[in-house]
């Protein structure tokens, strides 16, 4: 029997891509903000899109923040932050001010600053991966220097030494993380076709 698999509704972006991924892969995965279904989970993704005060918002007011801290902190539950989730797992960002984020990783999230570069903001396209720990089980059978596919403003700046992946916008800044059961992307892999799904399946796998 395989692993519950639960896709956090906070109302941020378009959850079912994400399902939609996982079912192409040959997984179940079921899209729920109810406190029961979301306790009851093996595995826990957290996606978004939007802006990272209204994603914490969201999640306090669906009174989600003590039940997900318990899953994940307590009980060591695997999650999988995509893109604004994975920012909402720092400290704070200062998007639109400065909002506390849920604090599991000690990173801040700041936005894109370029002074002389041609380099747009949002970053958005397709941009490679360079794998620091490619060892990794999330990055299980793939290559170094893939491309994923990438939309956002602000970048996570870790501070702990989480980073798993860095990605060139400017400058390096972390692309994927991973601490204890905590893993995140800040690439969509539901919209990054074969390597992204390869994402998804070596993280449904995680023991």
């Amino acid at each position: 029997m395989s692993d519950k698999i639960v896709i956090i509704d906070y109302k941020m972006g378009n959850l079912r891509s994400v399902q939609k991924a996982f079912e192409k892969i040959g997984f179940d995965a079921l899209i729920s903000n109810d406190k029961q279904t979301i306790q009851d989970a093996d595995k826990l993704i957290l996606p978004g899109v939007g802006a990272f005060k209204d994603g914490m918002k969201h999640l306090s007011d669906l009174g989600l923040i003590n039940i997900l801290h318990k899953k994940v902190i307590e009980e060591k539950t695997p999650i999988l932050g995509i893109c604004l989730g994975m920012q909402l797992l720092s400290n704070k960002s200062y998007e639109n001010g400065e909002t506390k984020g849920l604090g599991w990783i000690d990173a801040e999230v700041v936005k894109f600053h370029f002074d002389e570069q041609n380099l747009k903001i949002p970053h958005v396209g397709w941009n490679e991966l360079s794998l620091n720990k490619a060892s990794n089980q999330l990055f299980q059978d793939l290559n170094d220097k893939e491309d994923f596919y990438f939309v956002h403003s602000y970048y996570f700046k870790d501070n702990e030494a989480s980073t798993i992946a860095t990605t060139n916008y400017g400058f390096e800044f972390t692309s994927a993380v991973n601490k204890n059961n905590i893993y995140a992307t800040q690439f969509h892999p539901e919209k990054s076709q074969s390597v992204g799904l390869k994402i998804l399946e070596n993280f449904a796998n995680i023991g």
